[in-house]
């Protein structure tokens, strides 16, 4: 897992390479075993492989999905918010679930922020996904993430980038 955590980087540009079926079961499998508060599993995904959806979600909003132009693959993460109170969270937890998981298989990914984000000045990202993909009212639609072949695979942060001064023993003290 930690050699998963040292290479893993967002990608924003891919090849047109498929990715294999297999590939996308194994993504499956991995968000469905992602862990939730109290187990409730308030998620529900949408694996999106057809082009021209791909395109449109790439239009989610203003800024920061262009990713997906290339993405050969979308994941929408859905939330039911009265399943459970912390539906960000464990919505969060299964899409990096499956951000390691597609590390693991060769694949790169990149995250797309929906939720609080604008599409334009009438309708929210979430909004514009839920109309595109014909999701119920009831969902909220926190993230959409890509996934596909990176051109070039971008080498992980070395060690020593990490920032180390963000750790602290027993108690939050200034120095570090």
């Amino acid at each position: 897992m930690l050699n998963i955590l040292r290479q893993r980087r967002s990608v924003r540009d891919f090849t047109q390479e498929k990715i294999p079926p297999k590939s996308i079961e194994t993504l499956r499998e991995a968000v469905l075993r992602a862990p939730s508060s109290r187990n409730n599993q308030p998620w529900q995904f949408i694996f999106v492989e057809q082009r021209s959806l791909i395109e449109q979600l790439a239009k989610s909003k203003a800024h920061g999905t262009r990713f997906l132009e290339t993405a050969q693959l979308a994941l929408v993460v859905l939330a039911d918010p009265e399943i459970s109170d912390v539906w960000i969270e464990d919505c969060s937890i299964a899409a990096i679930t499956a951000q390691y998981a597609a590390e693991s298989l060769g694949l790169k990914s990149c995250w797309g922020q929906l939720r609080l984000r604008p599409h334009d000045d009438q309708i929210s990202a979430s909004d514009y996904v839920r109309q595109l993909l014909d999701i119920p009212e009831k969902f909220e639609v926190p993230i959409v993430v890509g996934f596909g072949f990176p051109p070039e695979t971008p080498k992980g942060h070395a060690v020593a980038e990490l920032p180390r001064k963000k750790l602290h023993q027993n108690r939050f003290t200034e120095e570090n």
